[in-house]
């Protein structure tokens, strides 16, 4: 946790905040934190600055919220449209996305991906939250991503798709004998990466229809979590 989110309902009086959970037992057993340490602190939504931790017990942490008047670093400007993955893999998807400042993810589903997968808790509203705030803990930012699901992809990718990726350089992440995927991209992108197994033709098809050109990252195949990174780096 290399910030200390802050949400509204930690707030007990101006200026100060009152925590539990598991934020309290990161700052004992993580932070090893005292009163009187000072901490990186962020508000949920909003700015970042400095904290001092006033009393740390069993129960709770006090923090006295100093300043709060850095800005969050900048989002990437993308739209990630990413096939459902596992649900073990989708936490740490999560978290990957908003450590690497991704504002908007779509999370789609494809022909490849197994009835089962919508089925997990992992995909409930607080499970995803929960997933992107350590994500955001990580990299010291203070906005979450917008999560939009798509459980039927051909009405998605016809009817929404076109018009969520208009401006942008739509790209589809896909091995095979297709351009390399670009560098140090100065525009918006939209991009799509598929499944373990990757998009079954049709869906190429569909998505490149839809305005998003396929390219590829070479011969290996790359696991979906590992794929998010390598490409936003690339791009970015």
């Amino acid at each position: 946790m290399n910030l200390l989110l802050l949400e509204d309902g930690d707030f007990v009086a101006e200026g100060r905040a009152l925590l539990r959970g598991r934020r309290l037992t990161h700052l004992h057993e993580v932070h090893r934190a005292a009163a009187g340490d000072s901490l990186r602190v962020g508000r949920l939504g909003g700015l970042m600055g400095e904290g001092r931790l006033l009393r740390l017990d069993a129960d709770a942490a006090e923090i006295e919220v100093l300043s709060l008047d850095k800005n969050p670093p900048a989002k990437l400007p993308l739209t990630l449209l990413l096939a459902l993955p596992r649900p073990k893999m989708l936490k740490r998807v999560l978290q990957t996305v908003a450590s690497m400042g991704v504002p908007r993810l779509v999370l789609l589903n494809s022909y490849r991906v197994e009835k089962s997968f919508w089925q997990t808790p992992f995909l409930d509203v607080a499970a995803i939250r929960e997933q992107l705030i350590l994500g955001l803990e990580q990299a010291r930012d203070t906005v979450l991503p917008e999560i939009i699901i798509e459980k039927r992809f051909k009405p998605f990718v016809e009817d929404r798709l076109p018009q969520l990726a208009a401006g942008s350089l739509g790209l589809v992440g896909h091995p095979g004998a297709y351009p390399a995927c670009p560098r140090a991209v100065e525009q918006a992108v939209t991009l799509a990466i598929g499944p373990e197994g990757g998009w079954i033709p049709y869906e190429v098809d569909k998505l490149h229809e839809a305005g998003l050109q396929p390219v590829q990252l070479g011969e290996r195949i790359l696991r979906v979590e590992t794929a998010v990174t390598a490409l936003l780096a690339r791009l970015f």
